[in-house]
């Protein structure tokens, strides 16, 4: 396995490595220590999961992020000092996968990152590769492929992972806490706030605007409507 890490501060990085080492020494990681060397060492190495730091000396992590997910689907998770929700959110709407605020326990990090590899990993398989979900939606299980209104849909592991929570679990209503707890694991400690911002963006990815496949039950959780 391949962990890019976009980190310039040089003892966060030797940290980080010193835990991959001591606790999964299988994994190569490779550091960058600006944004530019970062969004180049992922089109070049195409890494499982990347952890990216959003205070960069020559840019934003913020901007690395879009551009990252301007040609790639891989797992993002965020490092920042930054607390606050606004910065949390901009980060969840840019496409993160997850996020980690500094100081933080690198034993948490590598259970984080351990969990954020897992949603590509737990897809439920159907026996033909391509489905029909609804009119509109079509899945591919196998290659995890989304289709919608005929043209090819590019979802992050956690989208994917919540259409297809929600897709078997059609025309019933999933609680947020057990979206919460199956998409990002017991322990998360997010609010329903997230699971707002990935059902906002799964919906402008699949076109649902106004929703007819993704519906709110308010106070309740999300139902996908076929």
């Amino acid at each position: 396995m391949k962990v890019i890490v976009v980190e310039d501060e040089q003892s966060i990085i030797d940290a980080i490595k010193v835990a991959f080492e001591f606790r999964w020494p299988e994994v190569s990681l490779l550091a960058a220590k600006t944004g530019r060397e970062g969004i180049d060492f992922v089109r070049r190495e195409h890494p499982d999961i990347v952890i990216l730091d959003i205070n960069l000396p020559d840019t934003s992590g913020f901007d690395v992020l879009k551009k990252i997910r301007a040609f790639s689907s891989v797992p993002v998770i965020i490092l920042t000092v930054r607390s606050e929700d606004a910065d949390v959110l901009k980060g969840l709407e840019t496409g993160a996968d997850d996020y980690i605020t500094k100081p933080f326990n690198y034993l948490t990090l590598l259970a984080r990152v351990k969990a954020v590899l897992r949603r590509t990993e737990n897809i439920p398989l159907k026996s033909s590769q391509e489905t029909t979900v609804s009119p509109r939606l079509k899945i591919d299980f196998i290659d995890q492929r989304v289709v919608a209104d005929n043209q090819p849909v590019k979802l992050t592991p956690v989208e994917y992972h919540l259409l297809v929570l929600l897709v078997k679990n059609k025309d019933t209503v999933v609680p947020y806490q057990r979206i919460m707890e199956e998409i990002w694991g017991t322990n998360y400690r997010g609010n329903t706030e997230n699971i707002r911002i990935y059902v906002r963006r799964l919906r402008k990815k699949l076109g649902d605007n106004p929703p007819n496949m993704i519906l709110n039950q308010h106070g309740a959780g999300y139902m996908f409507q076929g």
